[in-house]
């Protein structure tokens, strides 16, 4: 049997991003000065600074208004016009073919879609690779479905021209018998993407080994720099059902609060993913799913205006963080940036507090993406950019007071 308390131990909520206003800084003895100014949350996007998509209001007041069942009561995987139509509008976005009645279902956010991926496909023991630095939740899910980790480094700060994914350690994985592969591309925290060479690699080898992969796309239609984006579903070597690919609205559409997500690829794996739905959440939002069809119909150059803003916010935080000495890569895409702070005098989890007490700005700490990144501290740029610049300069600030020899 289990040991529960030490297996939801691991989970360790407490410092997950949007958790960290829980964070107890009390007891936390300060060195120099308490720096005024506005409070910053980088720890998730402001929605308040950019807006969700034109129109999202609207479809969820017509979705309320339907008739009863027509959208509060629809089947596990979703309303069937709203799978007909997402799927279309993602097959011609990854350069793929998706059956809506077979390989495809909504969720409760992307959230909700790893975790029913990842329950579909380890089972207790099972060896499963996951990338360092990488989505945080994506260590914690094989630690509850009690599957064995295998970290696969990801040399994204030394790396020019992809995302610097160690290919030998994910193929000696894959021969000592992983069963499963996840990651995020674009990567979640660093912003990298990885290049086709890459993605082809990655996809030979799944085909060679018959493994199963989880790819988290979630930020993959906010890309700079017109950096070309390959779809790991787009490669006809794959076999589909060896793949399933999460993506949805809530993060550059700033859909967030609507928890919209998608998943689609394996048809074993999506039925087994509406299994388990059915006894965790039943359905995404029954109002909520209609808001979807904003998805991908946004007005002319709405997308194009969202990723310059984004990009314009990047370039001034990156020249900022550099120029104080921080090592920090171009993220290539999404709204995070993953700066590593040399020479603190204290852990990182100690200095998300100090920020939070001293200057009123909230990072979350490289420790939730990897046990190495214990001086890299995650932000999410997607914000007001006078507010974003104001608390870049706060931490530049605080991380002087905590250098070593101060």
């Amino acid at each position: 049997m289990p040991d529960m308390d030490n297996l939801f131990e691991k989970l360790d909520a407490e410092l997950a991003p949007g958790q960290e206003k829980r964070l107890n800084i009390d007891d936390i003895s300060l060195k120099g000065e308490v720096l005024p100014g506005e409070p910053v949350d980088f720890s998730h996007g402001d929605v308040d600074a950019f807006e969700p998509v034109p129109g999202s209001l609207e479809s969820f007041s017509h979705g309320f208004s339907e008739v009863g069942a027509t959208q509060a009561y629809t089947v596990y995987r979703g309303r069937e016009d709203i799978l007909q139509d997402v799927a279309a509008k993602l097959a011609d976005f990854a350069s793929t073919s998706i059956d809506p009645e077979n390989e495809l279902i909504i969720t409760p956010g992307t959230q909700g879609a790893l975790f029913l991926a990842a329950g579909a496909m380890i089972s207790r023991g099972d060896k499963v690779a996951i990338v360092e630095p990488d989505y945080y939740a994506n260590r914690k899910l094989v630690h509850f479905f009690q599957g064995e980790l295998y970290p696969v480094g990801l040399d994204y700060l030394n790396r020019a021209g992809g995302a610097g994914i160690n290919l030998h350690e994910l193929e000696a994985g894959f021969k000592e018998g992983v069963s499963t592969f996840i990651f995020s591309n674009p990567n979640n925290p660093s912003g990298v993407v990885y290049s086709r060479e890459e993605i082809i690699e990655i996809g030979k080898l799944v085909k060679e080994y018959d493994v199963k992969v989880i790819v988290d796309e979630l930020y993959s239609r906010q890309v700079f720099d017109e950096r070309p984006f390959t779809h790991l579903s787009s490669l006809d070597a794959v076999p589909e059902e060896n793949i399933i690919t999460i993506i949805g609205p809530s993060k550059t559409e700033s859909l967030s609060g609507f928890r919209l997500g998608v998943a689609y690829g394996s048809k074993g794996t999506i039925d087994r993913m509406e299994q388990l739905q059915a006894i965790v959440s039943l359905r995404a939002a029954g109002y909520n799913q209609i808001v979807l069809k904003n998805w991908f119909n946004e007005p002319e150059n709405w997308m194009r205006d969202r990723i310059s803003a984004h990009q314009d916010i990047r370039d001034t935080l990156l020249q900022m963080f550099r120029k104080a000495g921080f090592e920090v890569r171009t993220p290539e895409a999404g709204s995070y940036i993953f700066p590593r702070i040399k020479d603190l005098s204290i852990s990182c989890d100690d200095f998300v507090k100090v920020l939070k007490k001293q200057a009123n700005v909230t990072v979350t700490p490289g420790t939730q993406f990897g046990p190495n990144f214990t001086d890299c501290v995650r932000l999410n740029f997607s914000q007001d950019k006078e507010k974003a610049v104001d608390a870049a300069e706060r931490i530049i600030k605080v991380a002087s007071y905590y250098k070593k020899g101060n």
